[in-house]
C-alpha cells in the first residue's frame, strides 16, 4: 500500500529536489544547526534521520550508501560516522529538532532552525 508515501515537492523538478536534499543534508551534518524554511525542513527531516540511522550501522556497505546519498563528499561521511553517529548510539530515532523563528521580512515565508539534538 502507498498511504502517506508521497512527500512535498517544493516547487522543484526532481532533480532540482534531489540536489536540495543532499546538500540540506551535508550543511545540517557539517553545521549540525541551519536556518531554512519550515517547508523545507520537514522534508529533510527523514532524509537525515534515515542517514543517522544508517551510520549507526557503520558497517561497509553503510558507508557506500551514505556515500552515495550524499554525492561522494568524503567529508560528511566521515563526519557522520565518526562524530554523529556514536552520539545516537542509544537513542532509537528522533535526531533532529525544527525550532520556528517566525516569518521572513521579504515574503513572510515561516522560518526554522533544524539541529541536531
Amino acid at each position: 500500500m502507498r498511504h502517506r508515501k508521497q512527500r512535498g515537492k517544493l516547487s522543484r523538478s526532481a532533480a532540482h529536489r534531489k540536489a536540495l536534499m543532499r546538500n540540506l543534508c551535508k550543511e545540517v551534518i557539517e553545521h549540525e544547526r541551519i536556518k531554512t524554511t519550515e517547508a523545507k525542513a520537514k522534508a529533510l527531516r527523514p532524509e537525515l534521520e534515515q542517514l543517522i540511522t544508517l551510520a549507526k550501522r557503520g558497517d561497509l556497505h553503510a558507508r557506500r550508501q551514505a556515500l552515495s546519498t550524499l554525492g561522494q563528499d568524503k567529508f560528511a561521511v566521515y563526519k557522520l560516522f565518526e562524530d554523529v553517529a556514536p552520539r545516537y548510539a542509544e537513542r532509537p530515532g528522533g535526531y533532529t529538532r525544527i525550532l520556528k523563528l517566525g516569518p521572513r521580512r521579504s515574503d513572510s515565508t515561516e522560518m526554522v532552525f533544524i539541529e541536531l539534538v
